[in-house]
């Protein structure tokens, strides 16, 4: 199960995270995701664990628990959608609200306008 961990302290490290959570049971991995350009805790993470059981005890055990002097937000992960990542996005055509024109189409072009729509 994968369990997604947020509002961490920049001071948690994946150790910290780690033993937080074999308190519930075996734990396969921890990963805290880090800004690439600054390297540092963009305060959240994940935990993986093989037992669903073990999972949802870890869950229910540490969600709103103080670690490090923030109180942990602690849930089942959920899939990645499709359009997350990649380049996308950007500001859009002339239509639309706000002073930039439109929201975010394929390539950052609303459909029918410069060259969107294909």
């Amino acid at each position: 199960m994968k369990i997604y961990v947020g509002n961490l302290s920049y001071e948690v490290t994946e150790e910290d995270l780690r033993q937080a959570f074999e308190q519930s049971g075996q734990v396969e991995s921890v990963s805290i995701i880090n800004d690439k350009y600054s390297g540092r805790s963009k305060g959240f993470g994940f935990v993986e664990m093989p037992s669903n059981a073990e999972g949802q005890a870890a869950i229910e055990g540490l969600n709103g628990k103080e670690l490090k002097g923030r109180a942990l937000n602690v849930n089942e992960a959920r899939p990645r959608t499709e359009n997350r990542g990649g380049y996308g996005g950007g500001r859009g055509g002339k239509s639309g609200k706000g002073p930039y024109g439109g929201g975010r189409g394929a390539g950052g072009f609303n459909k029918g306008e410069r060259g969107g729509g294909r």
